[in-house]
């Protein structure tokens, strides 16, 4: 059974920082991705990272802010979060795919999700 658990999220103060966790178990994964979604709005991307090659992608609303990094032993893939903004609020999701998507940022593409944790910015 493929399962995707997240942690971490919590409320913060703008400017403060957080780090979200998500622990795989039941296969491996050639992608993992962060995706977000305020209230009444789109899931959105916020981050990627493939196995093979190491590489990440951003968002450019959280370029140089967020960032993410994994631990392949644990099959497990964090997310750096600082100078967080009250438009960070939403709710994060873990994704995964097997193979490498076509388009790295597109929620279709990815087949696993988790079941989200909640990230509140205060102002």
């Amino acid at each position: 059974q493929v399962q995707l658990v997240e942690s971490g999220g919590g409320l913060v103060q703008a400017g403060g920082s957080l780090r979200l966790s998500c622990a795989a178990s039941g296969r491996t994964f050639s992608t993992m991705a962060w995706f977000r979604q305020a209230p009444g709005k789109e899931r959105d991307f916020v981050a990627a990272l493939t196995w093979s090659d190491g590489n990440t992608y951003y968002a450019d609303s959280v370029k140089g802010r967020f960032t993410i990094s994994g631990d392949n032993a644990k099959n497990t893939v964090y997310l750096e979060m600082n100078n967080l903004k009250p438009e960070d609020t939403a709710v994060y999701y873990c994704a995964a795919r097997g193979s490498r998507p076509y388009v790295i940022s597109l929620k279709g593409q990815y087949a696993y999700w988790g079941q989200g944790t909640q990230v509140t910015v205060s102002s």
